[in-house]
């Protein structure tokens, strides 16, 4: 059973590496964040964060420590694949989305794991989408959209099956200062609004400014 008083998110002397061991991309990480919290990821590329939110998120295997989420090892949860459809929501720098597939078509994807209705899972996308200004855009193809539409419909589709933790990676790396303000502050509202505890990793330090906690690494260690 999940401990529900526990931090929603704990790294306990986390370490990854590669080459056998040559690379070192995290070096002893350690900290958690509360539920509903928003925590501030920052520091040069290759510092190790995307690397951490591989591990917190279970796509990749820690080579040392422990990540945690509700007080539970990550690695009890079985199957990850389930775990990260359930629990984490990604947000990447750039949007992956399906090219050929429709924008409600994206957002509807990781719903058909957890085997979502037909009906359902089109309604909650339209939902999401409307919720993020796609409501005339939902039937596009990612190419006939701008990119800062692509990101928002990339967001909807990492919030639709509602997880209470989000790992956000430069989300607003690869659009204008405008449009990037918008989609952060989407994100503040729904996660402060649902309790949802979301850590972005960024270089922006307006962006940084907003968090309840930052944290700076450098060489796969935390400053």
């Amino acid at each position: 059973m999940e401990d529900r008083e526990c931090a929603a998110v704990s790294v306990r002397d986390l370490h990854k590496y590669y080459d056998h061991g040559l690379v070192k991309a995290l070096n002893g990480v350690s900290f958690e964040v509360k539920e509903g919290k928003f925590l501030s990821l920052m520091g040069p590329s290759g510092c190790g964060k995307s690397t951490l939110f591989n591990l917190i998120g279970a796509l990749d295997m820690p080579t040392a420590g422990d990540v945690l989420i509700y007080g539970r090892n990550i690695t009890s949860y079985r199957p990850w694949s389930a775990f990260r459809t359930s629990t984490i929501g990604f947000v990447f720098q750039l949007s992956h989305l399906i090219p050929h597939m429709s924008l409600r078509e994206n957002a509807e994807l990781p719903m058909y794991s957890l085997r979502v209705p037909k009906r359902q899972r089109r309604e909650k996308a339209e939902q999401l989408l409307a919720s993020v200004g796609l409501k005339d855009r939902m039937n596009s193809l990612p190419a006939r959209v701008s990119g800062g539409e692509r990101q928002r419909a990339a967001i909807a589709r990492a919030l639709v099956n509602g997880p209470r933790i989000i790992l956000a990676d430069e989300p607003t790396g690869s659009v204008d200062s405008r449009t990037g303000g918008m989609i952060l502050d989407f994100l503040v509202e729904y996660c402060r609004d649902r309790k949802v505890t979301m850590l972005i990793a960024t270089h922006n330090h307006e962006i940084a400014a907003r968090a309840d906690s930052i944290i700076f690494m450098e060489d796969g260690q935390l400053k």
